[in-house]
Parts: C-alpha cells; structure tokens; sequence
C-alpha cells in the first residue's frame, strides 16, 4: 500500500498539486476537526465510490491510519490504483502540521 506522510501532503497542498483528499472517518469526527477533504465515512465508501477519483492521486485520511488502510483495500478490489494512505492520519497532522486541530 502506498503511504504518504503528512509532510509530503503539506507540499502537495502547498504546491497547489491536483489530487483528492478523503476523509473516511465518521461525520461527528470530521465535524471536530478536519483537514479539508471530502467527508466519506468507511461504511459507506463502496457504495460512495463513484465520489472518488481515478484519474489523480487519492489521498485516504482517518484519525490514525487504520479505517484509511482499510478503505484503500475495499477500493482496490474495484480497480483504483492511484490511493495513498496518510500515514499516522490526522492525528500525524496535528502533532506535525497545525498543533491547533483538536483530535479526539
């Protein structure tokens, strides 16, 4: 499985690189805190898919990196190749990027 780290995805932004940000954790989560991607909860993210790009790098980003991985591996089973997981999620981004996010 392809990783990136929270620094490598700070670049990505910052350079202003095309690429899909999902986050995969549930709706109240994401509510408190996020990091800008799109809100696709895990459960759903099958049924979802059609949400989620082929034709660019796809970043899958949860609270750790567990429920992200997870999903990776549902979508890989339907073709996608292009997925990233964030390693260490949001919490790696907090302790890393912006102290200022609160994760619960």
């Amino acid at each position: 499985m392809k990783e990136i780290s929270v620094s490598e995805l700070q670049q990505w932004k910052e350079e202003g690189k095309d690429f899909q940000l999902i986050d995969v954790r549930e709706p109240f989560e994401y509510e408190m805190s996020n990091i800008e991607g799109e809100n696709i909860p895990l459960a759903g993210i099958v049924i979802e898919a059609d949400k989620i790009s082929k034709d660019k790098p796809v970043v899958m980003q949860c609270r750790s990196g567990a429920r992200s991985a997870a999903a990776i591996n549902q979508l890989q089973n339907l073709g996608y190749n292009n997925l990233y997981n964030l390693k260490g999620g949001i919490l790696a981004w907090a302790a890393e990027i912006d102290n200022s996010i609160q994760v619960y």
